[in-house]
């Protein structure tokens, strides 16, 4: 994030545009200023203030829920990268780091956590391959889960890993076409397909998650929806190590 000084009139002035943004717009500038190393801090603030009535939309929009709870995820994961580094160095770093408060929503301390298992993915644990719910998810993560989640979120959320996809702004006009865009240039740089030996090695979050790309049926249709195996083709999976260097501000181009 930057320390540059800002002119106090300067910063009143991002306080109260950010005071006239709806939630959705607020989560987008949150994480543009993240991008650009403006101060987060005005978006932050609204984000904590909103109450549940403001987000009573992204229960009823899923490209709004999405839009929202991507950008919100990818700040996030930014601002603690930034502000708490050691809670990933940390060797306990799924709890940690995946479980310390990210930022705030209409009054509710979110973990990264929170955002991606009990929300995006439908108040899913993320444990048992995609396939077994999230018991313990608190009420405001129940409120807003999405009820029929996209797997493609998987290429849009960005963990601080070197293995992580690029980090986009999502727009809820446009998101379908953004998830295609993250999903086949994420697909494009991780994915390696091996006729001869009848084998596709691909990124290890389709076992972590095997269960929300409908198991390995699912995840081969997808790699032939996007090119990355020929359409005919139906070969063995083999998943390639994640590597968890640390790679923040891994923005795409």
């Amino acid at each position: 994030m930057s320390d540059r000084a800002t002119p106090l009139g300067a910063e009143t002035t991002v306080h109260e545009r950010a005071d006239d943004l709806d939630p959705t717009d607020c989560a987008r500038e949150l994480l543009a200023a993240v991008r650009t190393g403006d101060s987060p801090d005005p978006y932050l603030e609204r984000l904590a203030q909103y109450d549940e009535t403001a987000l009573e939309p992204l229960r009823s929009d899923p490209a709004l829920a999405l839009a929202f709870w991507s950008n919100c995820y990818n700040a996030g994961t930014q601002l603690l990268l930034s502000r708490r580094p050691e809670l990933y160095e940390n060797q306990l770093r799924f709890f940690r780091f995946f479980g310390a408060t990210a930022l705030t929503v209409a009054g509710a301390d979110l973990s990264l956590d929170a955002i991606e298992h009990g929300i995006v993915r439908g108040t899913r644990t993320k444990y048992g391959l995609g396939y077994l719910p999230q018991v313990l998810a608190g009420r405001f993560e129940r409120r807003y889960s999405l009820s029929d989640p996209d797997p493609r979120v998987h290429f849009a959320l960005n963990c601080g890993a070197t293995s992580c996809p690029a980090i986009r702004v999502y727009d809820a006009d446009r998101i379908d076409e953004q998830l295609d865009q993250a999903t086949r240039a994420y697909l494009d740089a991780t994915v390696d397909y091996d006729p001869d030996a009848g084998v596709v090695t691909v990124p290890k979050l389709f076992l972590w998650y095997r269960g929300d790309f409908g198991g390995g049926s699912g995840i081969r249709n997808l790699l032939r929806e996007y090119g990355a195996i020929p359409g005919d083709a139906s070969p063995r999976l083999r998943h390639r190590d994640w590597d968890w260097s640390l790679a923040p501000g891994k923005f795409a181009e």
